[in-house]
């Protein structure tokens, strides 16, 4: 193994997240996109007339990633700085150039632009991921569109809905979040060129006052990089509050999936689902009979820890002091590259779920059956009025005999014998109690809302994004 086993190692890097996320957050993109900005600076500081040569540009472009860590951190340990080290390790490459890199900047210009383009790199993968989970949870519902269950409030058995309707409540939460990660890219934007403490001081100087110069540089610059524009106004740093609210979008994909891992652990439980099992997959050392929910159990773990650094984010924009303070740079160096990366882990363990879901419809209708007559009672109640009852007689009656099916249940744990019972009692006489049992005769339009929901939500999602619904999602172990 190449790497130190002395030191510690993040396992959202060695064990969860995929590569290309990890990629997003490597030294390597990062310290290259800093020279990368470094160049469209000098490039737009020359288109509008200052005095830079084409080669100090070609010389710049020749090692943007070219990069001598080594030099700048023997720099940073000297200097105590990280931008200053790279812009000397950076100016050592290019000799040529070497006065003019990082022309009328401050920090915060390589940083948090950087921190910016990292950021919506990031969220489109997320976004792929979301579109592939949302894609396989539309195709199960689909399948089991029409499949009654037992559905639960309170976690106490209520009127049943269909397996695939509840497949559909899973995949509505992370449509939700699609649309907050779709809107947050829509509205991202670069910090530009702010100066110091935001005022343009620097390129104002530069421009010898001349105010739409300084202006026209910024948008050149943000055009480079990949956006329409800038935000209006900063400190020293772009406002926390967009930290805030990136963060606060991956929260709730991680809200949403751990919602989603619960359900899938309790329908566990409950024998009438599981998540795929490997055919040599060990569920426990000791219980060899064990097929655990690993996967799901694991989601539910990472989601808590992206639900964790919300709070972070938010102390960390209320207290950026006037125009910044340097208290938000270690937790910003942490916090937001593991959120992303623990959601891009928590959407491979979803799809990857969602790829094999596994569904027992015996035990479902088994479930089903020894809870429906107490659901039953309404219907049975309609039709023996129908028959000529009395219907406050009834309703006492039904009381009665669902109460002692109950006591039978909990007590003696037999099986459910209300409709026997109801059999049994001449007042329902009249009334053909089998069929009251129909399943389907309970499920309202769970069928119907399945495809609704498809063509209404899913369909144009698939249709947004065709690229992502290929993507695989291996979980490593």
């Amino acid at each position: 193994m190449s790497h130190d086993l002395n030191q510690y190692e993040n396992p959202l890097i060695s064990r969860y997240a995929s590569p290309a996320m990890s990629e997003v957050f490597s030294p390597q993109r990062k310290f290259g996109t800093w020279r990368r900005l470094w160049v469209a600076l000098a490039e737009a500081e020359a288109e509008m007339g200052l005095p830079i040569t084409p080669k100090q540009i070609d010389q710049l472009k020749a090692r943007v990633d070219d990069i001598d860590f080594d030099a700048a951190a023997r720099y940073e340990k000297e200097l105590r700085h990280d931008v200053m080290a790279h812009v000397h390790a950076y100016g050592d490459a290019c000799p040529d150039a070497r006065g003019i890199i990082h022309l009328g900047a401050t920090s915060c210009f390589v940083g948090d632009n950087t921190d910016l383009l990292q950021m919506r790199d990031a969220l489109r993968l997320v976004r792929d991921r979301l579109v592939s989970v949302i894609d396989r949870l539309g195709a199960f519902a689909v399948v089991y569109r029409d499949m009654p269950c037992l559905a639960f409030t309170h976690m106490q058995p209520a009127q049943p809905t269909t397996v695939g309707k509840r497949a559909c409540l899973w995949a509505h939460e992370l449509a939700l979040d699609l649309a907050e990660v779709e809107h947050r890219l829509a509205t991202l934007r670069a910090r530009g060129l702010k100066g110091t403490t935001g005022t343009q001081a620097s390129f104002l100087e530069l421009f010898d006052g001349d105010h739409e110069k300084v202006c026209q540089l910024e948008r050149l610059v943000c055009r480079k990089m990949g956006f329409d524009d800038a935000y209006p106004v900063t400190g020293q740093t772009y406002s926390r509050k967009v930290d805030s609210q990136v963060l606060a979008v991956l929260s709730g994909i991680a809200q949403s999936a751990h919602k989603m891992a619960t359900d899938l652990r309790l329908l566990q439980h409950r024998k009438e689902m599981e998540e795929p099992f490997g055919k040599s997959q060990i569920g426990s050392s000791a219980m060899a009979y064990k097929r655990n929910p690993m996967r799901s159990e694991r989601m539910c773990s990472l989601a808590r820890f992206v639900m964790s650094l919300q709070s972070s984010a938010d102390a960390t924009a209320a207290t950026q002091w006037f125009e910044r303070t340097l208290d938000d740079s270690a937790c910003r160096r942490l916090n937001i590259p593991q959120a992303f990366l623990a959601v891009d882990a928590v959407l491979i363990l979803y799809q990857n779920v969602t790829d094999g879901l596994v569904v027992y419809p015996r035990v479902i209708a088994a479930n089903l059956a020894a809870e429906l007559p107490f659901m039953a009672t309404e219907n049975i109640l309609m039709a023996a009025v129908a028959a000529g009852g009395d219907r406050q007689e009834l309703h006492e009656r039904i009381r009665r005999h669902s109460q002692a099916a109950a006591q039978v249940v909990k007590e003696q744990g037999r099986p459910n014998d209300l409709i026997e019972r109801l059999a049994g009692d001449q007042a329902f006489a009249g009334v053909d109690l089998a069929s009251t049992l129909d399943p389907a005769a309970f499920v309202g339009r769970a069928p119907e809302q399945v495809d609704e929901f498809v063509a209404a939500v899913v369909e144009p999602i698939r249709k947004r994004y065709p690229e992502a619904l290929g993507a695989t999602a291996e979980v490593n172990v």
